[in-house]
Protein backbone atom coordinates (compact mmCIF):
# COMPACT_ATOMS: atom_id res chain seq x y z
CA UNK A 1 0.00 0.00 0.00
CA UNK A 2 1.20 3.69 -1.15
CA UNK A 3 0.69 6.71 0.93
CA UNK A 4 -2.79 6.88 2.65
CA UNK A 5 -5.75 4.74 1.96
CA UNK A 6 -8.95 5.46 2.45
CA UNK A 7 -10.84 2.27 2.29
CA UNK A 8 -7.52 0.33 4.21
CA UNK A 9 -8.48 -1.12 7.61
CA UNK A 10 -6.07 -3.25 10.34
CA UNK A 11 -6.60 -7.06 9.50
CA UNK A 12 -4.96 -9.69 12.08
CA UNK A 13 -2.51 -6.89 12.52
CA UNK A 14 -1.88 -5.63 8.83
CA UNK A 15 -3.24 -3.42 6.56
CA UNK A 16 -5.58 -4.17 3.70
CA UNK A 17 -7.58 -2.50 1.13
CA UNK A 18 -11.44 -3.26 2.01
CA UNK A 19 -12.28 -1.90 -1.28
CA UNK A 20 -12.63 -3.90 -4.44
CA UNK A 21 -14.53 -4.00 -7.49
CA UNK A 22 -16.58 -6.82 -8.64
CA UNK A 23 -17.25 -7.57 -12.16
CA UNK A 24 -19.95 -10.14 -13.14
CA UNK A 25 -18.55 -12.17 -15.64
CA UNK A 26 -22.05 -12.81 -17.36
CA UNK A 27 -22.79 -9.06 -18.62
CA UNK A 28 -19.42 -7.09 -17.20
CA UNK A 29 -21.34 -4.84 -14.71
CA UNK A 30 -18.77 -3.41 -12.63
CA UNK A 31 -19.51 -2.36 -8.66
CA UNK A 32 -17.38 -1.00 -6.06
CA UNK A 33 -18.07 -2.73 -2.93
CA UNK A 34 -16.29 -1.73 0.88
CA UNK A 35 -15.64 -5.94 2.15
CA UNK A 36 -16.24 -7.08 5.45
CA UNK A 37 -13.70 -8.24 7.87
CA UNK A 38 -15.74 -10.11 9.84
CA UNK A 39 -17.67 -12.53 7.26
CA UNK A 40 -17.14 -13.95 3.77
CA UNK A 41 -19.14 -13.44 1.22
CA UNK A 42 -20.18 -16.33 -0.85
CA UNK A 43 -23.53 -14.95 -2.86
CA UNK A 44 -23.56 -11.93 -4.02
CA UNK A 45 -26.62 -10.61 -6.82
CA UNK A 46 -25.03 -8.54 -9.92
CA UNK A 47 -27.12 -5.40 -9.97
CA UNK A 48 -27.69 -5.12 -13.39
CA UNK A 49 -29.58 -8.67 -14.41
CA UNK A 50 -29.70 -10.02 -10.78
CA UNK A 51 -27.71 -13.01 -11.81
CA UNK A 52 -26.49 -14.44 -8.47
CA UNK A 53 -22.84 -15.26 -8.06
CA UNK A 54 -21.05 -17.66 -6.38
CA UNK A 55 -17.42 -18.30 -6.22
CA UNK A 56 -15.08 -20.12 -8.99
CA UNK A 57 -14.24 -23.73 -7.63
CA UNK A 58 -10.90 -23.09 -5.48
CA UNK A 59 -11.74 -19.26 -4.40
CA UNK A 60 -13.19 -18.72 -1.08
CA UNK A 61 -15.68 -15.95 -1.21
CA UNK A 62 -16.81 -13.48 -4.58
CA UNK A 63 -14.26 -11.45 -4.01
CA UNK A 64 -11.53 -13.98 -4.80
CA UNK A 65 -13.38 -15.11 -7.95
CA UNK A 66 -14.71 -11.71 -9.20
CA UNK A 67 -12.92 -8.62 -7.33
CA UNK A 68 -10.17 -6.51 -7.81
CA UNK A 69 -8.52 -7.08 -4.46
CA UNK A 70 -8.83 -10.15 -3.13
CA UNK A 71 -10.52 -10.66 0.53
CA UNK A 72 -8.93 -9.41 3.86
CA UNK A 73 -8.11 -13.07 5.26
CA UNK A 74 -6.43 -14.03 1.79
CA UNK A 75 -4.17 -10.45 1.79
CA UNK A 76 -2.95 -11.36 5.11
CA UNK A 77 -2.08 -14.90 3.92
CA UNK A 78 -4.67 -17.10 6.12
CA UNK A 79 -7.64 -18.85 5.15
CA UNK A 80 -10.95 -17.52 4.35
CA UNK A 81 -13.62 -18.49 6.39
Amino acid sequence: MHGTCDTCTTYSGKTVETQSILTCPNCGHKKTEIMPTNACVYFYECEQFKTRLKPLKGDCCVYCSYGTVKCPPIQVGENCC
